[in-house]
């Protein structure tokens, strides 16, 4: 059986996640299952679907949803038809290895965090596709943050919401319009365990308000050596409405969305508490957390018997706070009532007037009019502030100058730090088998060295070639299986489906475009001229092909219309077969890809991408980006590695 045991993160003797023991090979695969480490090694992934190549795509992907399909006699004799009995000791062993092991990184950059981590709030995980706590690039950078976080060895524990119905599945009509389903997730189908206090009892965190308490349980999740907790609202003693206020991710009103953050931020910081955990770092992923730094200086005069003005200097030299938001509308603000109702109780316990407490989230404390604005707070109260990228950087600062009115748009005390990605999570393996070959044997602990990718040059052009290739055609049968299954569900003719079983060509150019349905984001720019277009399509010597994927916001018309004319290019016949839409964007869509299209494009309004990671993706698979200089690329293109829009 298995033996799991948390651990306080001040025990140094093990790692800050889990220490696990299993004594046979059913037991093992559960244990593999239940680490989210699984997901960005491809021999691990490999040995799941193996079980059930049918079934594991059925089941997005989720090894505990196929594990429960087997009895372990049933398991016991489909390893040895399959002969997987190695296999399976080896990642069981690579596993433990990992989780006992300090990396070199961690523990010479990192050590002084060993007993008070890193708390990284976020109200979003985008981890894996079979974990739908996502929506886009917000969590699938949260997700790759604390992977890395992992492999580096930094003492970190996230915070976030458990989302029972996470975000909306896609489906486009026979018009071509987007309509949004939600499915409720099976809790006993994924990787969560509920977080157990110092005490050994499941934690459940109350939050009073003025409308009465809010109550939210708290899960545990295993990415690595990091823990992931995550509240959720669904408990008896909530009020029904309630009971669904974390069911959905980005749904409701004002009031659901401070309720939320309220859950986030003061929860989160409870939950950490009970779990024996004083961060030495709080570091707020948008200001949606931004409530957490309240609790912080509650727990620090409560603890430590410090006033406000002492507690709030302590709990901001230990906060950090990054916003990703280019424009003034997309930051939380709330009204004054909205945050009296929510945080009064909490106000009482800092001792200090409604007055006060608002200013600290209005740019003009003093002005009744202004209302509370969660990014404000985050930018008050916090020691380092950061935008995305270069340009973003540029772009915020002059955003919140008059925060700072002393001061000149160059001293405005806004950094940056540009996103990147989790190489492991995004490489093909065909792609990392290549790389292995003429990189240096350790070049996976030293890929931020820019020396380790001189061997790109000693690649064959050919090799790569026929690398890229055979992932191009790889993409190319998932999006003609993808195509095909929308048409069956749509009810259309056999005729249309064998079809979509042969839309695209290998050989043709493939660009690729999937984001979020923003319509800063442009996605039917390239659909400004459709003669034009069609030309390029249709051209005899050189024609281009199109695959499109990317969600709307279920408010969001303009986006939804978006969806609608590129999709019903199918109807063209200048452009049948040569322009796809696949709907349900998510983890795996954007897997496929970015490791399989020739060209990745991008053309926003600059400078309204604020980093934007995608495009990092396609370049770790050896595709070219066509685009705007915004975010990320704005720093990267060098005139040759790419194209450049405007």
């Amino acid at each position: 059986m298995i033996q799991v045991e948390q651990y306080p993160a001040s025990s140094p003797e093990v790692s800050p996640a889990f220490a696990l023991t299993a004594d046979n090979l059913y037991d093992k695969c559960v244990a593999l299952a239940r680490n989210m480490w699984w997901s960005w090694h491809a021999d691990v992934i490999n040995l799941f679907r193996d079980l059930d190549p049918i079934r594991w795509r059925q089941l997005d992907h989720n090894p505990i949803a196929l594990l429960s399909e087997f009895t372990p006699e049933r398991l016991s004799m489909r390893v040895s038809e399959l002969v997987l009995h190695s296999r399976i000791n080896q990642a069981y062993r690579r596993l433990k290895e990992y989780m006992n092991e300090v990396p070199p990184w961690g523990r010479t950059h990192a050590g002084v965090l060993g007993s008070k981590p890193v708390a990284y709030f976020s109200l979003e995980f985008g981890v894996h596709e079979s974990i739908p706590i996502y929506s886009g690039g917000l969590g699938v950078l949260s997700g790759d943050h604390i992977k890395s976080a992992s492999g580096l060895g930094v003492p970190l524990v996230a915070v976030g919401l458990f989302y029972d119905q996470g975000y909306f599945k896609q489906q486009l009509d026979i018009n071509g319009w987007q309509h949004e389903q939600y499915i409720d997730t099976k809790v006993e189908n994924l990787p969560i365990e509920p977080a157990l206090g110092s005490d050994g009892k499941p934690i459940t965190v109350r939050i009073d308000t003025r409308a009465g308490k809010l109550l939210a349980k708290a899960w545990l999740m295993h990415v690595g050596r990091v823990r992931l907790i995550l509240l959720d609202s669904d408990v008896p003693g909530n009020s029904p409405e309630d009971r669904e206020l974390t069911s959905r991710l980005y749904g409701g009103d004002n009031r659901t969305r401070i309720r939320q953050e309220l859950v986030v931020g003061v929860g989160g910081v409870r939950a950490l508490k009970e779990m024996g955990i004083l961060p030495g770092v709080y570091h707020l992923n948008e200001g949606h957390c931004a409530f957490a730094i309240f609790e912080a200086i509650r727990t620090r005069m409560k603890d430590d018997g410090m006033n406000f003005d002492t507690a709030l200097r302590n709990v901001a030299q230990r906060t950090v706070f990054t916003t990703h938001t280019p424009v003034p509308a997309g930051h939380d603000r709330f009204d004054r009532n909205l945050i009296e109702e929510h945080i009064g109780p909490l106000r009482d316990e800092l001792g200090v007037s409604a007055e006060q407490l608002m200013g600290l989230g209005r740019v003009e404390p003093q002005n009744e009019h202004e209302t509370f604005c969660m990014t404000v707070l985050g930018l008050k109260l916090s020691r380092r502030a950061n935008a995305v990228s270069n340009l973003h950087g540029h772009v915020t600062r002059r955003m919140w100058a008059h925060l700072w009115p002393w001061r000149v748009e160059e001293e405005i005390p806004i950094g940056h730090i540009t996103n990147g990605v989790h190489i492991q999570s995004w490489l093909a393996w065909q792609m990392q088998q290549l790389y292995e070959r003429h990189f240096p044997i350790d070049w996976m602990h030293r890929m931020g060295e820019a020396e380790v990718w001189q061997g790109i040059h000693n690649i064959d052009p050919g090799e790569l070639w026929e690398t890229h290739y055979a992932l191009k055609n790889l993409l190319l049968a998932f999006v003609r299986r993808r195509i095909s299954r929308q048409c069956r569900r749509r009810g259309e003719s056999d005729e249309a489906v064998e079809a979509a079983r042969n839309i695209l060509d290998p050989n043709t150019l493939t660009i690729g475009f999937a984001r979020r349905f923003a319509t800063y984001k442009r996605a039917a720019l390239i659909m400004s001229d459709l003669d034009r277009l069609a030309e390029m399509v249709g051209d005899p010597e050189r024609p281009i092909q199109i695959v499109f994927a990317g969600k709307a916001h279920p408010a969001d018309e303009p986006g939804k219309q978006l969806i609608q004319r590129i999709a019903n290019l199918r109807h063209d016949p200048r452009f049948a077969g040569r322009i796809a839409f696949i709907e349900d964007y998510e983890i795996n869509v954007c897997r496929h890809l970015i490791q399989g299209v020739d060209v990745w494009l991008n053309n926003p309004r600059r400078p309204l991408e604020a980093s934007g990671t995608s495009g990092q993706k396609a370049v770790l698979n050896g595709a070219l980006n066509l685009s705007v200089l915004d975010g990320w690329w704005a720093e990267a293109y060098d005139g040759t590695n790419g194209f450049a829009i405007g």
